[in-house]
């Protein structure tokens, strides 16, 4: 099987292939370094953004090229479009067979995968490093030769379709997390799933997916990031080979929507067959690069980090409410997002009564600062989880790509200074201006009893 990019016409897909000489490298910045991490940036003539790491501790790599493509960049009545998308990046191109690209990368021994989020989609394979080369070539052919057939098409969002079903049409608790976060985002994408409502995934059709592909497909909308046992500048010469051919294509249209203010408490009920009761509270909140974003993820770690944590602790061990309680905090986001917290209600214990024990948790930090012994644990917990993250490439691809997605790979490295620098009042201020009534929006379930 032929792999690789093929110079001159157009391909398929509709989609012009190489048709420009090699880029050049326009920029190279002075490498990064975060906890011993030394990354390496360079920019093709085209816009693809290269960041590459050497780890000589194994014989592997990790190869990614991440889009800035996600549910968030959909247009209205097309939900679910960037990951119905991804699923058709393995249905092949002239070059390479549908689900070849898996099939050569697992012959050689290596793993590949994809994802979509809210604010990007990204592809990833994990290789001896003597073989990189492969994901490089793969990689390169599907950005812009990517078939797109009509009855492939067919077939995946009928995939895709099934995927929800499993996913959130069949678990109650997924339900509600969807229904809280379309009544939190009025204006905003962020509200719609990324998977994709299930009316609009029905009427995707292969035009939908062609336009997307040629909108946001692009190297000048793309980041590859590589992890490993490689040499950077031997690496960097072949994704020059691969990728610089491919023309840039014209900037995709920018994000304009804004989220108002919330003016009050929403609520959202969701009545379907369950065994307990779930409570999800969400609270709109700044994202990365925001000054308070290292303090509301302190404060989420005060609040649910471990089962010593202050939920976990006072509604599963002390008061025996909850089955579960937790509290998270979406700060890799391109927008503002949400800070949230849930549980799921023991057999015999009410929605109403979890819910007042989940926001006394809240209330009692925004009356009393944490402990200084607290505090310092909550800090060495995140400090540790993000460092000990590092310890595999494929984490330390994955970490780095997504900030880069979100804002830009220089935030990761100001990560542990921003932990590290926030006080018992800095996690008492944000608990208090973000985490309030007004700005909250409830998704309840109510579970409605077993058919026979």
């Amino acid at each position: 099987m032929r792999i690789g990019c093929r110079g001159g016409g157009a391909g398929r897909g509709g989609r012009p292939r190489a048709a420009v000489p090699l880029a050049l490298v326009i920029l190279l910045l002075a490498p990064g370094t975060c906890a011993g991490v030394e990354v390496f940036e360079r920019t093709l003539d085209n816009g693809l953004k290269v960041l590459l790491v050497q780890e000589r501790k194994a014989p592997v790599a990790t190869f990614h090229v991440w889009y800035r493509v996600g549910s968030r960049n959909e247009r209205l009545g097309a939900t679910g479009l960037s990951h119905l998308l991804e699923h058709m990046m393995f249905k092949g191109t002239p070059t390479t067979g549908p689900k070849e690209f898996t099939r050569i990368i697992q012959r050689n021994g290596g793993q590949d995968n994809a994802f979509t989020s809210h604010d990007y989609t990204g592809y990833y394979t994990s290789i001896a490093a003597d073989r990189v080369h492969l994901p490089v070539a793969l990689e390169a052919d599907r950005m812009v030769n990517l078939l797109l057939q009509e009855e492939e098409v067919r077939t995946e969002r009928d995939v895709v379709l099934e995927e929800r079903r499993l996913r959130t049409e069949d678990d109650p608790s997924a339900a509600v997390v969807e229904e809280m976060y379309a009544a939190a985002f009025k204006a905003h994408p962020y509200g719609n799933p990324v998977i994709g409502w299930m009316e609009e995934i029905h009427r995707l059709t292969r035009e939908d997916l062609l336009q997307h592909y040629r909108t946001y497909y692009a190297p000048s909308n793309a980041v590859v990031v590589a992890v490993g046992d490689f040499d950077r500048e031997a690496l960097f010469a072949r994704i020059r080979e691969a990728f610089g051919r491919i023309p840039r294509g014209p900037a995709p249209p920018p994000v304009r929507s804004v989220e108002p203010p919330q003016q009050g408490e929403r609520r959202v009920v969701v009545k379907r067959e369950a065994k307990l009761p779930f409570i999800f509270a969400g609270y709109h909140t700044p994202t990365v690069g925001h000054p308070d974003s290292f303090a509301l993820e302190v404060l989420a770690s005060v609040l649910a980090d471990g089962k010593s944590s202050r939920l976990y602790r006072s509604l599963v061990y002390e008061q025996q409410l909850a089955l579960y309680a937790a509290a998270s905090y979406d700060r890799l986001s391109a927008d503002p997002s949400l800070f949230y917290l849930y549980a799921a209600a023991l057999p015999g214990k009410g929605s109403e009564q979890v819910e007042r024990a989940l926001y006394a948790e809240v209330e009692r930090l925004q009356k009393e600062p944490v402990a200084e012994r607290e505090l310092q644990k909550a800090k060495n917990q995140l400090e540790a989880d993000f460092l000990l993250s590092q310890d595999s490439i494929f984490s330390l691809a994955r970490q780095i790509a997504t900030y880069e997605m979100v804002a830009s790979w220089r935030e990761w490295e100001r990560t542990l200074p921003g932990i590290r620098a926030v006080t018992a009042a800095d996690v008492q201020r944000v608990a208090r201006a973000y985490l309030t009534a007004d700005n909250r929006t409830v998704g309840v379930l109510v579970p409605l009893a077993m058919k026979e």
